[in-house]
């Protein structure tokens, strides 16, 4: 079964036509980034505020109260349309749609390549801070089915309708390098590297495209995607990108943090040519 919610990636110049009205304009980088130049009307929301930040599997989805702090800071609405965007090609903005999804709110767009496309296409950056009034008692609810835990990777890896999507580097995908204790990656995982879906402009790379690659994978025919990273960082990018092509699609966010510093989670190390 495919995604209900369709997903729109939107350019610049259309961004810049939306009405303000019922339109959240959020932008997710650093404070630093953020007071140094932003789209007019847009809100920040830093990369530390999506994720829990509790060792080993810092990048885990924070706690309910958190994400409504969080949201209630900048003035979310549920009724309102969110634009995400970052400065680095989707992956944080990914993760913010991804926590979108996870509250149940289905309203939302991409804007592709971001704060990078929107100077390029000649249009205003500012300093100044958008007027913001915090929301009142926003009382959220967490819908479980866009999230792994461990358990759902681990009954994946024996169910062949299931794939798991790997969006961390070749390498560490081989098991030449990692993040974790223990280095390899997930038994029957495919591989593709978040950068192989964005261009040199921090643009998603040949959209057009995106269909043929994915299938090449076998994430088009498969019944559930579940995608990870080593913090559901990079992964954001491939939520995104699988919301994109209508897959059925959850992400793994313990990630590799969690499954490589797991003793007892099945492991295939390919540099070592050998099951652990």
């Amino acid at each position: 079964m495919y995604h209900q919610h369709p997903v729109e990636v939107l350019e610049s110049d259309v961004v810049a036509d939306l009405p303000e009205a019922n339109t959240l304009l959020v932008q997710v980088t650093s404070r630093a980034l953020f007071e140094q130049a932003h789209i007019p009307g847009a809100v920040l929301i830093e990369p530390s505020e999506l994720v829990c930040g509790v060792p080993p599997a810092t990048g885990k989805l924070p706690d309910l109260s958190q994400i409504e702090a969080t949201l209630s800071r900048i003035g979310y609405q549920p009724d309102q349309r969110v634009i995400a965007f970052d400065d680095e090609g989707g992956g944080w903005a990914g993760r913010l749609c991804w926590t979108l999804d996870v509250i149940g709110h289905h309203d939302w767009a991409y804007l592709d390549g971001g704060l990078h496309a929107w100077h390029s296409a000649g249009l205003p950056l500012t300093q100044e801070a958008a007027e913001t009034q915090p929301s009142q008692d926003l009382q959220l609810i967490i819908d479980r089915s866009p999230i792994a835990e461990m358990e759902d990777v681990m009954a994946s890896i024996d169910d062949e309708s299931s794939l798991v999507w790997d969006v961390r580097s070749a390498e560490e995908y081989a098991g030449l390098r990692s993040g974790s204790a223990r280095r390899g990656h997930i038994p029957g995982a495919v591989n593709l590297d978040w950068e192989l879906l964005k261009d040199s402009n921090r643009q998603l790379r040949l959209v057009e495209n995106l269909d043929e690659i994915a299938a090449s994978l076998g994430l088009l025919q498969a019944a559930q995607v579940i995608t990870h990273c080593q913090s559901h960082h990079r992964s954001g990018l491939s939520y995104l990108v699988g919301r994109l092509l209508g897959l059925n699609i959850k992400a793994f966010h313990g990630s590799w943090a969690e499954w490589g510093n797991d003793p007892h989670t099945p492991i295939e190390n390919p540099s070592e040519a050998n099951y652990s």
